[in-house]
């Protein structure tokens, strides 16, 4: 075999060492320039990244300065408002106090006294004070004492004193039992409301007065006081009633066939005529 130097040397590189270092050389100018390109790409893509990261958030702070200010606003408003509402009810506190004070100073004070007298109110005419509505006294009943302050009522109207109010009670008693009695001789005096019929020809009601003699219709006789103002009248015109006795004035009216019977009753028709009008009244 021939030593001619061309034995293949098994750690002989393949091709030649120029070659080999060239094509090193070109591949790692290709991958720095896409190292640089990355690089420059990476660096386009944060500044984007921020940019649009910085654009978000001014995004929201201007949101939130818009909405701050809008919740300023609101409550500049509201308190705007409610000052209003305030001053109003002030206004309003304010006149009602003064209508107040106008209300008080028109009405009277509750203090006057007769020094001080009110001069609001309009004057009042002075009229006698009702009778009071007592139980029944002297032996009465009911209606009989009812009767007995129709009398009271009627004599105090005309301004008749209490002794003529004694006499037409005694008078009363006499006559009729201080009962509003009928006429059984006139049926008409039946339709009229009664508390029992007599048969003393045609004398009717708590007098037993009669209407041919003069004394007024059946139908007002029938009424206790029609009745009394009738007694009454008469019994005014008898000269000096008040000083007599009271079966001597009592006949001057009636002219009764027992002239003495009507004293018997002064006592108790003393006592009705107090418990119906107390003395001093």
């Amino acid at each position: 075999m021939r030593d001619d130097g061309t034995l293949d040397d098994p750690y002989a590189p393949s091709s030649p060492t120029t070659e080999t270092e060239e094509g090193t050389s070109a591949e790692r100018t290709t991958a720095a320039s896409r190292l640089r390109a990355y690089a420059r790409d990476l660096t386009g893509r944060r500044r984007a990244q921020v940019a649009l990261a910085t654009g978000v958030v001014c995004c929201l702070g201007l949101a939130a300065v818009v909405q701050v200010q809008g919740d300023t606003a609101g409550a500049a408003t509201s308190v705007d408002s409610n000052a209003e509402l305030a001053q109003r009810a002030e206004q309003q506190s304010a006149s009602r106090s003064l209508d107040r004070a106008a209300t008080a100073s028109a009405t009277p004070s509750a203090s006057a006294t007769s020094a001080d007298p009110d001069t609001t109110a309009r004057a009042r005419k002075v009229v006698p004070a009702r009778p009071t509505d007592p139980a029944p006294v002297a032996g009465l009943d009911d209606d009989q004492m009812e009767n007995a302050e129709a009398i009271v009522r009627a004599g105090r109207k005309m301004g008749v004193p209490r002794r003529g109010l004694v006499i037409a009670v005694a008078t009363a008693m006499q006559e009729s039992n201080l009962y509003n009695v009928a006429s059984g001789v006139l049926p008409e005096s039946q339709d009229y409301p009664h508390q029992g019929v007599g048969w003393d020809h045609d004398s009717v009601g708590l007098f037993q007065q009669r209407s041919s003699s003069g004394w007024g219709p059946v139908g007002r006789l029938m009424d206790p006081e029609f009745a009394t103002r009738q007694f009454l009248a008469a019994l005014e015109q008898v000269p000096g009633w008040q000083q007599m006795r009271l079966t001597d004035a009592a006949q001057a009216v009636q002219v009764s066939a027992y002239p003495e019977h009507y004293q018997q009753h002064e006592w108790r028709a003393t006592r009705v005529v107090d418990a119906i009008v107390p003395a001093g009244r």
